[in-house]
């Protein structure tokens, strides 16, 4: 299991990833990697078998609207597509109000494989993003 997260508001552009600035739980082996200040996840498959690697990915945090008060989401996104199954929305009243959002998604990495993971502002507005938290739990 690894944890990444920002706790300071970061504006996300319309179609880039949140940030994630610090690792709280570091993964105990090489299978998922991220560096400091990237957006991106990497998991890694598993090598000696053919059985696919199994990660559950749990996106938390706080939005909010930056130019207009109108329904807003976030999705985790796999190889720079956003799952629309895993996204978040909210409809704020007034712009600078937050919210909190969760979303999660189980994934499959084929055998000597990778997969990048990320979480995407698939608005067509900027997004503030607060306290923004990412695990990533290997399941089997």
């Amino acid at each position: 299991m690894a944890e990444f997260v920002t706790s300071a508001a970061q504006t996300v552009a319309a179609g880039q990833n949140v940030l994630f600035t610090e690792t709280a739980v570091r993964g105990n082996n090489c299978n998922i990697m991220h560096r400091e200040g990237s957006g991106i996840v990497t998991l890694r498959g598993s090598n000696s078998c053919c059985n696919p690697a199994k990660y559950k990915i749990s996106f938390g945090g706080n939005i909010a609207a930056v130019t207009t008060a109108e329904a807003i989401s976030i999705a985790i996104a796999l190889e720079g597509e956003p799952l629309y199954s895993a996204t978040a929305t909210v409809t704020p009243t007034a712009t600078d109000a937050f919210f909190n959002v969760f979303t999660a998604v189980v994934v499959s990495v084929p055998c000597n494989c990778c997969l990048t993971v990320a979480v995407e502002n698939i608005n067509t507005q900027s997004l503030t993003v607060d306290n923004a938290n990412l695990i990533v739990e290997r399941i089997c």
